[in-house]
């Protein structure tokens, strides 16, 4: 490997599977999803070490082309990575490219998939009251002549929102990039895809005051069914104002 002669993807997993400290290697991002890969896209591969291995390895930690993006990590740090955080849904669809622990490597990778029943419990009673909160500023600033707060607003309970609605469902949020491929393929239970697609498009476009009041009514009986009532009666006669006039 040179200046001149980039590492390639294909090279690099030659190299990894030869390596016996190597236990995994897993690809995430646009080349993890069907349909989603363009001119543009890189490879992005975590390798996965054998714990307290030693590897020639470890010197392309960090390495990235517009290729090749690699993040070289041992296997106890692949189990901690995104539990929680921003890189969860990555590996939650991610690829398996080499798996040499009998399945381990994708059950690590099904774990992050799916949240923990109390894990999910209580993200989804925070995401709802974020989310009440952004739509009933948006509304009141709607209501008060306060048209681009209002749009604001607006915007910010779309990201709350679709929080709340993955975390009901005990899923890590998908990117922005892949929300429409993640509901195309794994529909959230009880919503049509292209009418919350359109909801959701509208609201962050204009700050549709009926759209917003129409989601948060489908909203409430969701999590009031999912146990989550006290945290919207703390709103108290707030919630008037987010229902349907």
């Amino acid at each position: 490997m040179t200046a001149q002669q980039p590492l390639t993807y294909d090279a690099l997993v030659e190299l990894a599977t030869a390596d016996p400290a190597v236990v995994g290697l897993v690809l995430k991002g646009s080349r993890a999803h069907d349909g989603m890969t363009t001119q543009h896209s890189d490879h992005d591969l975590y390798v996965v070490l054998a714990d307290d291995a030693t590897t020639d390895l470890t010197r392309l930690a960090g390495y990235r082309t517009a290729e090749l993006d690699l993040v070289i990590v041992s296997l106890t740090e692949f189990r901690a990575a995104g539990m929680p955080g921003f890189e969860r849904y990555a590996l939650a669809r991610a690829r398996i490219v080499l798996d040499r622990l009998d399945g381990d490597i994708a059950r690590i990778i099904a774990d992050k998939a799916r949240l923990g029943a109390d894990e999910a419990f209580q993200d989804a009673g925070g995401w709802l009251d974020a989310y009440a909160n952004s739509l009933y500023r948006s509304v009141k600033n709607h209501r008060d002549g306060q048209a681009l707060a209002a749009r604001l607003d607006a915007a910010d309970s779309i990201r709350f929102l679709l929080e709340l609605l993955f975390a009901l469902d005990r899923r890590p949020r998908p990117y922005n990039k892949y929300l429409e491929w993640e509901l195309a393929r794994h529909p959230l239970p009880g919503w049509d895809t292209d009418g919350l697609l359109r909801a959701v498009d509208r609201v962050s476009a204009t700050g549709d005051v009926s759209v917003q009041r129409y989601l948060f009514t489908r909203v409430e009986a969701a999590a009031r069914e999912a146990g989550h009532g006290e945290v919207l009666d703390a709103w108290g006669d707030d919630l008037a104002l987010m229902r349907p006039q």
